[in-house]
């Protein structure tokens, strides 16, 4: 039930949450220590994919069964993290953290907006449904 003063209109208040993907790129082998700073940090719910790519660190030459071969493509593991406004300091934190050598090819982070959200099995919608 919503008070008001005799002659006043009702004041309803407008909660936005602000949802964000979080995209990060990061060496294979950091993965299990970017996981266990997430698990510290209690976020639990990610996707991870493997990838390719390229970036500062160029590419290096090969020998393979007596022929040569310039690598340029490096394996990645890509996370994808979708996060309420609450933690979205907290896991980029995490993944820096978990992720960081101080060498070049230690990855990247992307933060893009997201509009929404659905969880397919019961339908919720927007922060309801990264949980």
């Amino acid at each position: 039930m919503t008070l008001r003063a005799p002659g006043r209109l009702a004041r309803h208040v407008l909660v936005i949450c602000i949802m964000k993907l979080i995209i990060a790129y990061i060496q294979p082998e950091r993965l299990n220590a970017v996981k266990q700073a997430l698990f510290a940090r209690e976020i639990y719910k990610m996707s991870v994919t493997n990838a390719l790519g390229c970036g500062q660190q160029g590419g290096y030459v090969h020998m393979y069964r007596g022929a040569t071969e310039e690598v340029t493509l490096h394996k990645k593991m890509r996370l994808a993290i979708a996060v309420n406004d609450e933690y979205i300091e907290k896991t980029i934190d995490a993944i820096v953290e978990g992720a960081r050598t101080g060498d070049i090819g230690d990855g990247k982070i992307f933060v893009l907006p997201m509009d929404e959200c659905v969880r397919i099995r019961t339908g919720e919608r927007g922060s309801a449904a990264i949980g």
